[in-house]
């Protein structure tokens, strides 16, 4: 199986779903696999598949510049920070995988741990479910131990989410690198938590190394260890593929239909 790695690029958040498309759509017709990391520019809420679009401030959004879209995979809406989230995305043939949920996980997030482990910090995935305090944001939700991942302290410091097509395994996720609880909870109707309450469920990797690691630095190792992990060549989109995409955000990831409706107009 080939591998490609894209280096972190900074786009959109409709564009960033596109493209996670895309590359499923690569694979099916026979073409790499892709390991990618993306940093959301500007600063992106992305709706789980099942969110009711009304828990968004619209108004807040437009006012502080901040892209709406809405995710195939499921789970809660997460509002991506422009600096504070560092954002990875497998996409892989599905057969080459387990069927089963949690051991796929398992396989995918090695690199990610190994990333974690490379900056000298203790992340590991959550040991038991946890209460929900507040169930339409994706890092207010119980803990999930298949897939949500958490510091020395037990607070989430990932989440992830996989959906599959026939052919194609896409899995997706969010690390957080510097937790803001203001500016997560801003983008949202009449959230029921404080930033208090936010912050004793969520850190960042600036929390657990006392702010001496850089943006940067965790990058180049998250990056180092999926190129690793897959024996990933270094490359680029086809600009048919960046087409593609294009045409995807217009019918789909940057449209009120499937935004604010879940209606996927391409389908």
């Amino acid at each position: 199986m080939d591998w490609r790695l894209i280096p972190e690029e900074r786009i959109g958040g409709p564009t960033a779903m596109a493209l996670d498309e895309v590359a499923a759509e690569a694979v099916a017709e026979g073409g790499p696999a892709t390991v990618r990391l993306y940093r959301w520019t500007p600063s992106t809420v992305s709706l789980g598949y099942g969110n009711d679009a009304d828990i968004v401030d619209w108004r807040y959004c437009a006012e502080h510049a901040i892209d709406v879209t809405r995710r195939q995979t499921g789970g809660g809406a997460i509002y991506h920070d422009g600096f504070g989230d560092v954002a990875y995305s497998i996409v892989a043939p599905a057969s080459e995988f387990p069927g089963d949920v949690t051991e796929c996980y398992r396989q995918l997030l090695k690199p990610v741990f190994e990333a974690f482990e490379a900056v000298g910090t203790e992340v590991g995935f959550a040991d038991a479910e946890s209460g929900t305090l507040w169930g339409p944001l994706c890092y207010l939700l119980g803990l999930d131990p298949a897939h949500d991942l958490v510091g020395p302290d037990g607070r989430k410091i990932a989440g992830n989410a996989q959906y599959r097509t026939s052919e194609a395994i896409v899995q997706h996720g969010s690390l957080t690198f510097e937790s803001d609880p203001a500016a997560h909870l801003g983008p949202f109707v009449d959230p029921p938590v404080s930033t208090a309450e936010f912050a004793d469920r969520v850190c960042g990797l600036t929390d657990i190394t006392a702010g001496t690691l850089d943006r940067s630095t965790f990058v180049d190792r998250l990056t180092d260890a999926l190129a690793g992990w897959a024996d990933a060549e270094r490359g680029s989109w086809s600009d048919s593929e960046r087409e593609r995409a294009e045409e995807l955000v217009a019918e789909k990831y940057g449209h009120d239909r499937w935004v604010r409706s879940r209606t996927d107009p391409t389908g």
